[in-house]
Formats: structure tokens, C-alpha cells, sequence
């Protein structure tokens, strides 16, 4: 059976009594030369693991399984997981989970599966909890070497945005503080089944080495957010009210890093964000406290 073929693909799930169900996200990909170039781009080696987020019938799992030493693969909705096993017969180097990726110990998960294997990121994922996911795997960025994935055109480019465009925000800056980022390639709506509502991009991330402690990176977000929870804000107005801060202190630490404090906080630079958090470490205890909510994409 053609696992990139609409026809097949419908006749496999009628075989099964399922129907794709859009709120979770189910838009399997069916087109050939696209997954060949999702392959392409994460160049699995055969000493390497692969680990994916969401199988959905197990198209991508099982060109992964045919390329990768061990595969472990995430599968939240229980009726699919039948589907899975039936396209994944024979192969016995992939670890099924069914559960959500995000509730995972994925730490342990990894080490479990692969060893001390060297192992890459490759999947489709649902696009409603692209920033989630993002969290997590760059919480374990030392453990993979590349990741590939699937996600909506218009959050990739507010991945790779730059400072002073329409799509720069604070997912931007999260995104590019962990990893280089490139979009490889857009990808139209009309290669899913059923098509989603918007087109899709498969985007390459290569972590980069951290650059400050746990809690230096905590409250490097922490002013990140602040900038860019209200855009139309100059920056002393949206790190003192995001922040709880005086203006007088918020001037004078941007002064004291060389930012104009009327500039807004998507004008900044990454360098001029770790500039800024730096500026209030020592002196501002509002920023120690409980990790705030999580990037909007």
C-alpha cells in the first residue's frame, strides 16, 4: 500500500472505521517527493536514531525506521495506534508511545531508546502546539543534533524573522537564541489529506551552544516577553508594566546598554535582548519568579 497516495490513504482508514479529525491536527502528508525532501534535509545515517512527534499512519515513521538505527515515535489518539502497527509490520527497530509528546519524560524516553546514540528530530507536527514543542525539545537541545519539521508557513517565518519586521516576535527570538533556523521549502496545503487551511514549511534547526545559565535564560525571556507583550508600547512603558518596574530604573538600564528607550521592543536584536536581561540581573528579584506562560507562535 502506497502510504503517499489520497486514495490509498482514505482506503486505509475506511478499512479501520476512522476519518481524519482536523481538531487534532490529522493532515497526513501525501505526496512522495515531499517526504523525500523531509528526508533529504534531516540525511539520517544509518548509526543514527530518529525521534517523531505525532505518527500519524506511519508514513513518515516508516521511511525513518528504513534509514535510522532506532526510531521513537509519539501517537496521541488511541484509534490510530492499530493503523501504525499495521504500516510498521516487520520493522523492529521503532519504539511506539501512545501518549502526548508534551507529557512525556522525554529525557529518560531518549536515553532508554537510544543510549548514548546520537539522534534527530524529524516529524510532522500538529501546528496548534508548534511553541510547546519547541520548549521541549530545546529543554534537551544537547541530546540532538538537527531537527526537521513540518509546521505552519506563517510560523516559520516568524521564526526566522528579523528585528523591525511585521513577523519578528518573541518566538523569534526564542527560536534563534537556541538554534540556527532556515526554512527549506514551502509546502502547499494541497499535498496533506484532507488539506489543512494553510500552507506548510519544513523548517531545519541546528542548535547552537548556550550562551548563559538556566537562570539567566529564564529572565532573558522574561524582558523578551515583556517587550512584545505590547507591541505598540515604546520599551520603557512595556518593561516597566510588564516587569512591575519603575520607569526611572527601566530608563536607566536602557541607557545603561545604549538602547533608546522610545524604540520598541521589535526594533531589538537578540544581542541587544542579552544586553538588556544582563542589565537587570542583579537588581530586579520580580524577575525570580515562577516561569511564565509559554511563547505564543
Amino acid at each position: 500500500m502506497r502510504l503517499t497516495s489520497p486514495s490509498q490513504i482514505r482506503l486505509l482508514l475506511l478499512q479501520f472505521g476512522l476519518f481524519p479529525d482536523k481538531r487534532k491536527g490529522q493532515h497526513f502528508l501525501c505526496d512522495y517527493n515531499i517526504l523525500e525532501k523531509i528526508l533529504q534535509t534531516a540525511d539520517l545515517h544509518a548509526d543514527e536514531c530518529a525521534l517523531e512527534i505525532g505518527s500519524g499512519i506511519g508514513t513518515l515513521t516508516r521511511a525513518l525506521a528504513e534509514r535510522a538505527k532506532q526510531v521513537l515515535t509519539f501517537e496521541v489518539d488511541a484509534k490510530l495506534i492499530p493503523v501504525i502497527q499495521r504500516n510498521l509490520q516487520g520493522f523492529q527497530n521503532v519504539r511506539l508511545i501512545h501518549g502526548d509528546f508534551l507529557r512525556q519524560n522525554l529525557p529518560e524516553l531518549v536515553r532508554d531508546t537510544f543510549g548514548d546514540s546520537p539522534f534527530k528530530v524529524v516529524a510532522n507536527i500538529p501546528y496548534g502546539i508548534t511553541s510547546p514543542i519547541l520548549d521541549r525539545l530545546f529543554g534537551i537541545a544537547s541530546g540532538w543534533t538537527r531537527a526537521v519539521l513540518m509546521i505552519q508557513h506563517e510560523v516559520a517565518e516568524r521564526l526566522i524573522a528579523q528585528p523591525g519586521s511585521p513577523e519578528y516576535s518573541a518566538i523569534s527570538v526564542f527560536a534563534q537564541y537556541h538554534s540556527q533556523v532556515e526554512i527549506v521549502q514551502r509546502v502547499s496545503r494541497t499535498v496533506f489529506y484532507p488539506p489543512p487551511e494553510v500552507d506548510s514549511a519544513i523548517v531545519r534547526f541546528t542548535p547552537l551552544p548556550k550562551r548563559l545559565p538556566p537562570e539567566e535564560e529564564k529572565k532573558l525571556f522574561r524582558v523578551v516577553r515583556a517587550a512584545f507583550g505590547q507591541r505598540r508600547k515604546t520599551l520603557l512603558n512595556a518593561l516597566s508594566g510588564g516587569l512591575g518596574l519603575s520607569r526611572e530604573w527601566v530608563e536607566s538600564a536602557l541607557r545603561e546598554t545604549g538602547i533608546d528607550p522610545q524604540r520598541r521592543g521589535e526594533t531589538l536584536s537578540l544581542e541587544e535582548f542579552i544586553g538588556l536581561s544582563r542589565a537587570v540581573l542583579d537588581t530586579t528579584p520580580l524577575l525570580q519568579r515562577d516561569s511564565p506562560p509559554r511563547l505564543r507562535n
